[in-house]
């Protein structure tokens, strides 16, 4: 096992899901991801239990008896701020849309394999940690040339500064304020503008086309700047290597 496990458990992981069978089944695959495991049958259940502690993960099912859908994710959200995984079984771009419109930090479809889900909790626990909610990203993304420090403003590729729009900028930053978290159409949009402009995926397709040119070494096939087709966009930032 890497020295570095124990850093990608959760400390306490709730998960909301009224499926027993399916409960028991994941239940020793998630106790490897997290020191206390949490369970609740139901929203209010869950409510219960983040009013009596405050889980570092939860994962919530959509499907459940008192409270479903995105409705179920908005009451979640309202008690915490930590990130949650939803278990779906919608796959469509208008309903991931809804979901992360509504608190949601990532979602993964059913049927799902359980090293997916896994690995979704661990990099939902690494992301929290490096990024809590409301603050900046790493300062500096260094990838080969590309130097790009966010707090400062600046970009350069080979020592050769790079020339941001003031747009170009804020939305860097708002998809910086949690890497890794594909942000909405919507979301990015009211980060950066606050207020209704035409069509936010048209609109927001041409900055990210121009972003890319500048910041990307393959525009056509980015590293950084992802697209989760039909619902956002999302800033992938490399591992920081402790021992650098």
């Amino acid at each position: 096992m890497p020295s570095n496990s124990s850093a990608l458990r959760a400390t306490t992981l709730l998960v909301v899901e009224d499926d027993r069978a399916l409960l028991d089944a994941l239940r020793p695959a998630l106790e490897t991801v997290a020191d206390d495991l949490v369970t609740a049958g139901t929203v209010s259940e869950a409510l219960a239990a983040l009013a009596a502690q405050q889980p570092e993960i939860v994962i919530l099912d959509l499907g459940l008896p008192d409270i479903a859908g995105a409705d179920a994710c908005r009451a979640v959200r309202a008690e915490t701020g930590s990130p949650i995984l939803i278990l779906t079984a919608r796959s469509s771009g208008g309903e991931k849309v809804k979901l992360l419109d509504a608190g949601a930090d990532d979602y993964v479809t059913k049927p799902f394999a359980t090293d997916e889900l896994l690995a979704r909790v661990r990099a939902l626990v690494r992301r929290s940690r490096a990024a809590p909610a409301g603050t900046m990203a790493p300062a500096t993304i260094i990838d080969g040339d590309l130097e790009v420090d966010l707090r400062e403003g600046t970009a350069s590729r080979g020592s050769v500064p790079l020339k941001l729009t003031r747009i170009e900028w804020a939305i860097l930053r708002a998809l910086a304020s949690q890497p890794g978290r594909t942000f909405t159409h919507r979301q990015i949009f009211d980060a950066v503008w606050a207020r209704p402009y035409g069509n936010p995926s048209q609109y927001l397709r041409v900055y990210m086309t121009h972003l890319r040119q500048k910041l990307e070494r393959e525009p056509a096939n980015p590293r950084f700047l992802i697209t989760d087709p039909g619902v956002g966009y999302r800033l992938e930032v490399p591992p920081r290597r402790e021992d650098a």
